[in-house]
């Protein structure tokens, strides 16, 4: 029997950040470990690609989890002020109406509503950087949204009720960013507590029994730091969903660097797996 894939919680950058020129946001290579873990992504998680992606981004909130049901979702450009080029990039993977079906059956049997779009795009939350552990766009490709209200269980007992995914081939990523406050991004001040957080992010993630770590992502408000680093919480939110997917399992940190001198980190949940190729 072929292990479950395991989950993963990725920093996806700063808007278009990865194909704009080096040093066009922040110092020159700032950027590079991030995109470097991406291009990586799929071999470190597992050996050969997953047959379906499913991704849950910090850029969607619904008032009941919603997938992205079309076959071939357009791109949502929804960053601004970047040079017109950004709004030019290409990423055309193709939906999968069976798996964003079978998402709906298996969160409505863990007790949720849930609903479907249609129409709406992939944000930068998915394409950007997907486009580069995926960059032939060649993987059917399934997003879900948060919910409304981001409370830490709701989004863990999401992630309960998606983990059958994971064995079948189905990789679950969330994407947000473990640092997420504008004002650290381009104000300075904050290389502490993003120290602080990451810590207790790690410690919480890889360092206690896994029940113990869905105990701890609940009260996550308790943290160092925690409102300094995530004074709204959507981009933590996608961790939840990873994590909730593989509640009884262990974690391991896959990235970590100080991005523009704030520490951050990305996470697998899961026994190491070794997924069929589709």
């Amino acid at each position: 029997m072929t292990t479950p894939l395991r989950t993963v919680f990725i920093n996806h950058g700063g808007g278009p950040c990865f194909f704009m020129p080096d040093g066009a946001m922040g110092p020159p290579g700032a950027w590079n470990s991030m995109a470097s873990h991406l291009k990586a992504l799929v071999p470190s998680v597992c050996p050969k690609k997953p047959a379906a992606v499913l991704v849950i981004s910090a850029h969607w909130e619904t008032e009941e989890p919603t997938v992205l049901s079309c076959a071939n979702p357009p791109l949502l450009y929804d960053y601004y002020g970047f040079p017109p080029e950004t709004y030019e990039l290409k990423w055309p993977a193709p939906g999968d109406p069976a798996l964003a079906a079978r998402v709906r059956e298996l969160l409505e049997a863990g007790g949720f509503k849930t609903g479907e779009d249609a129409k709406r795009g992939f944000d930068h939350g998915v394409f950007i950087p997907l486009k580069l552990s995926f960059p032939d766009a060649d993987v059917p490709t399934v997003q879900l949204s948060l919910v409304v209200g981001l409370d830490p269980e709701k989004h863990l007992a999401m992630g309960r009720a998606l983990a059958p995914l994971r064995g079948e081939n189905v990789l679950i990523i969330g994407s947000g960013q473990s640092f997420h406050n504008m004002s650290g991004f381009f104000g300075g001040g904050f290389e502490e507590p993003a120290r602080e957080f990451d810590r207790w992010l790690n410690e919480t993630c890889v360092g206690v029994e896994p029940r113990q770590r869905s105990e701890r992502l609940r009260n996550w408000t308790a943290a160092p730091s925690a409102r300094a680093v995530h004074p709204r919480e959507e981009h933590l939110a996608p961790l939840f969903v990873a994590a909730g997917a593989a509640e009884d399992e262990p974690g391991e940190r896959v990235f970590a660097d100080d991005v523009l001198n704030l520490a951050m980190s990305g996470f697998a949940f899961g026994a190491t797996s070794e997924c069929v190729a589709p």
